[in-house]
């Protein structure tokens, strides 16, 4: 393949990917701007889904670009699990169930994703980047992709590490139906506990995230070290973060400055004198 025939492929890439990230925008804003509206946490006199304009271009970028970026990681990382793990590993899980396969790379990815984000808090140097997506003041479904796309590369890799390391996904694992059924069922996940929704699950609280879990990740004062799991809150009671008290949070966001402008949130965590290391004086939410 020639260089020129090599842009054209990627540029339509590109485009067939934006395409389907708008019918995807079209759908859950179908689902959750209603709902942000009519069952709003806040008073009816502010029954609005906050949505600001760089919600929309985060969306696009963080759409495209991590999937670009991890292209290259990703291949190098097939190609060290093929050197690391024993081939019986892959074998056995190829032999494994739909179910079992979906419930194990759960689990695993969790564990993976669970450490990788509770060190993007801990460490100075991830928490620049990490910082972009705790920025926001108030939550709504669209600050899900309120992020830099280099923390978001940081924690997928947290995620699949452990799976290629464990021959869960991989050429000889079975497909990739497994990941890709995860994928589309945690994103979809991910925007709804970013929603501004009043629900709570009840006891399923106890066994799937929730909106009110994770607004507790990003309150900014009563206990902003909590609830670092994706999917699984019973992983942050399992080591010791777990917070999901009957009330709501008060305040959301982090107390250092943060940039006004779209390049400028992207380009400050580069920078070598860095926004302080969380979002208060003495922790990271």
């Amino acid at each position: 393949m020639n260089q020129a025939q090599y842009w054209v492929n990627l540029l339509s890439q590109l485009g067939t990917d934006a395409f389907r990230l708008c019918l995807w925008l079209l759908l859950l804003s179908a689902v959750f701007v209603p709902l942000e509206f009519y069952l709003s946490r806040r008073p009816a006199t502010e029954k609005r889904a906050r949505i600001e304009p760089f919600d929309f271009l985060y969306f696009f970028i963080n759409g495209l670009l991590p999937s670009l970026l991890l292209t290259a990681p990703l291949a190098l990382l097939a190609v060290l699990a093929r050197q690391l793990v024993p081939e019986a590993l892959p074998q056995v899980v190829a032999t494994l169930s739909l179910w079992l396969r979906l419930l194990l790379v759960l689990l695993v990815s969790e564990v993976g994703f669970y450490w990788g984000h509770r060190f993007s808090h801990k460490v100075p140097f991830l928490w620049r980047f990490h910082a972009v997506h705790h920025a926001p003041k108030g939550l709504n479904f669209l600050v899900n992709l309120h992020a830099h796309p280099l923390d978001l590369c940081f924690n997928r890799l947290c995620g699949f590490i452990p799976l290629y390391l464990l021959g869960l996904i991989g050429p000889s694992a079975g497909g990739t139906v497994t990941p890709i059924a995860l994928i589309v069922f945690s994103t979809f996940w991910s925007h709804f506990v970013h929603a501004d929704v009043r629900w709570r699950l009840g006891p399923l609280e106890q066994l799937i995230s929730s909106p009110a879990f994770h607004h507790w990740h990003h309150n900014r004062d009563e206990r902003p070290d909590c609830n670092f799991a994706s999917l699984l809150p019973w992983m942050d009671r399992l080591f010791g973060t777990h917070y999901l008290p009957k009330h709501w949070p008060t305040a959301y966001g982090i107390t250092a400055d943060h940039p006004a402008g779209l390049w400028q949130q992207l380009a400050e965590p580069l920078k070598p004198a860095a926004r302080p290391s969380g979002p208060s004086a003495t922790s990271q939410a």
